[in-house]
């Protein structure tokens, strides 16, 4: 059955729906939270709980539901994304081959790049990245 996402008020709504989706890796659904979220608010609602699970299932969900119909929204997720708390240490914390899942969606991302972004924030953004 496929999870129900309504936009989050709050750090702990988010947190919740989060919980969910993580449990049952539920993609679609993620997708549809981060198409109903502003990526402004990304890093105060994740507060202090971004965790390599959560930045995982966001990065496939990104690429696999949001890629082809928004890439300037799946950028800014990625740009408010690296300004999350403990977004330096989870990323310190992936695999190699976690590391390649991230580096496949900006490589999409520069062959699906539209007007909102250039190569140059992409390539700055990457270097948050580490990649």
């Amino acid at each position: 059955e496929k999870l129900r996402v309504s936009e989050p008020s709050n750090a702990y709504d988010f947190g919740q729906i989060i919980h969910a989706v993580n449990i049952s890796k539920d993609k679609a659904a993620c997708a549809d939270l981060l198409t109903i979220t502003d990526p402004k608010k990304l890093p105060t609602l994740l507060s202090n709980k971004l965790e390599g699970e959560i930045l995982l299932i966001f990065i496939q969900s990104l690429e696999q539901y949001v890629l082809g119909k928004d890439p300037g929204l799946v950028y800014r997720h990625l740009l408010y994304l690296s300004k999350a708390e403990r977004f330096k240490v989870v990323l310190a914390l992936l695999s190699k081959t976690e590391k390649e899942q991230v580096r496949q969606l900006f490589e999409l991302l520069s062959e699906n790049r539209n007007h909102q972004y250039s190569l140059e924030d992409l390539e700055s953004l990457r270097k948050v990245y580490e990649l």
